[in-house]
């Protein structure tokens, strides 16, 4: 589902900005794993937004959980804790990961 974009005052010199989109991704994390739809979940992101929803899969294990995010970036962890396992890839590497499909296709 798209979300609607937030346009700032300076626009277009500033993106605008699709909004909703780290608490679509948290629902869906969770959900996803009660309804055990998958095996291990790769959350790509430093959002810590994101934080309640990894610590509810990860405290419920209720799946396996990682984490990616740009290699440099400060990467989401649990206090004292080098949990959960974080990826750091570089630009090249997100590329060959990248996934291109056009999901707003009928």
């Amino acid at each position: 589902m798209r979300r609607p974009l937030r346009y700032p005052f300076d626009w277009p010199i500033s993106r605008a900005q699709e909004k909703g989109i780290d608490v679509a991704l948290a629902v869906d994390v969770v959900a996803m794993a009660m309804r055990k739809e998958y095996d291990a979940a790769i959350v790509v992101s430093s959002d810590t937004d994101l934080m309640p929803a990894i610590e509810t899969v990860y405290n419920g294990r209720l799946g396996h959980i990682e984490l990616a995010t740009w290699a440099g970036a400060k990467r989401l962890r649990f206090p004292n804790t080098q949990l959960p396992w974080c990826h750091f890839i570089s630009e090249a590497e997100f590329h060959s990961i990248e996934d291109l499909t056009d999901y707003t296709k009928a």
